[in-house]
């Protein structure tokens, strides 16, 4: 016969809850793996597709390069019809090419992760000298992430 709740011993409940909460536990993380196996396919659909079609519009890109110097010859040599096209995709090329730089130098890195991360790690050592109460020369992280 089940006992009620008053007459059960404080051990036994201790362990029913840690069952109970150890069954969500893993209960959850199968949901994730179960989610995450959805959208992994999902993605994996999406970024085949997205290959296959700048696949394609690279092939547009050549078969319309091919025109535009064709129609090039019209009015000047072959050679200096396709070499004029092929100078424009190189110029167009190296602007690419120093944008992307332009970008990278921009990089700020991951100051405020590391800094956040410093300061858990000193949060978190029993040295007292290690709080960062000690250290008011450090700037705090705001809300705004600034």
């Amino acid at each position: 016969m089940p006992q009620t709740p008053e007459e059960e011993s404080l051990g036994s409940l201790v362990a029913q809850a840690s069952s109970h909460i150890s069954s969500l536990i893993r209960s959850e993380i199968e949901l994730a793996k179960a989610e995450f196996r959805f959208d992994a396919k999902r993605v994996g659909m999406a970024a085949g597709l997205f290959a296959a079609a700048a696949f394609m519009a690279h092939l547009c890109l050549i078969l319309a390069s091919f025109a535009i110097a064709y129609a090039l010859a019209q009015v000047m040599p072959n050679w200096l019809a396709f070499l004029i096209v092929t100078v424009v995709y190189l110029l167009a090329a190296g602007l690419l090419v120093f944008i992307g730089v332009r970008r990278l130098k921009g990089l700020a890195g991951m100051k405020r992760t590391a800094r956040s991360i410093k300061g858990l790690k000193e949060i978190a050592t029993p040295d007292e000298q290690a709080l960062p109460a000690l250290h008011p020369d450090r700037e705090p992280v705001t809300r705004d992430g600034a």
